[in-house]
């Protein structure tokens, strides 16, 4: 984890003209993390898998501040194929998919008190954000369908056929959350056939 935590304070160790002119497509840079370029996406995430993800959630509020501005400058580097647009888009409603071809979501902090995505079969996904505001960044408890989650990413069978999603909210950090090995993110899943099937 100190690696992690250093490459948001790396220095460039070189003028930023010749940074640049070696990678072109490292835009939105804090330390040597680049925002603005889609391979980075993952990375304030990875905290979830250390059992840190408080720093997840203090990290992407951070860089959503940051780097997506309702101004001209909105945007900070490359947007191929829709890729930084649903970065934001997740993370400001609170979940993010990390690792393409699992269907996990892990969360973060919302930007919104209140989200309802109105689901393909008619339902709705609710996300309700308790004591929400710039300070309060940091997930204190929560509630999926109204039972206690220990963790920090559900599955996305758990929110197909719509729910509710409750966040509290508080200014310091919930370090118990999330922190527990048994309870971190799994970065690959083992699927079966039926996972794939549709009810009839």
């Amino acid at each position: 984890m100190p690696k992690l935590d250093q490459l948001f304070r790396e220095p460039l160790k070189m003028s930023k003209y010749d940074f640049w002119y070696k990678f072109p497509d490292a835009s939105g840079l804090v330390g040597q993390f680049s925002m603005g370029n889609e391979p980075s996406l993952h990375i304030p995430y990875i905290y979830n898998y250390l059992g840190t993800p408080w720093k997840t959630q203090k990290r992407v509020r951070m860089l959503l501040d940051t780097w997506f501005t309702d101004t001209t400058l909105g945007m900070p580097g490359d947007e191929d194929g829709g890729g930084m647009s649903a970065f934001v888009v997740f993370s400001m409603m609170g979940f993010y998919p990390v690792t393409a071809g699992v269907p996990i979501y892990d969360l973060t902090s919302p930007v919104f008190d209140r989200i309802t995505i109105n689901l393909h079969n008619g339902k709705t996904l609710k996300i309700i954000c308790r004591n929400n505001s710039k300070d309060n960044k940091y997930i204190q408890s929560i509630r999926l369908n109204g039972k206690p989650l220990n963790q920090v990413w559900f599955k996305h069978a758990d929110i197909a056929n719509g729910g509710t999603l409750e966040l509290q909210m508080g200014n310091t950090p919930n370090e118990k959350l999330g922190a527990d090995p048994a309870s971190f993110p799994p970065s690959e899943m083992v699927l079966k056939l039926s996972d794939f099937e549709t009810p009839h």
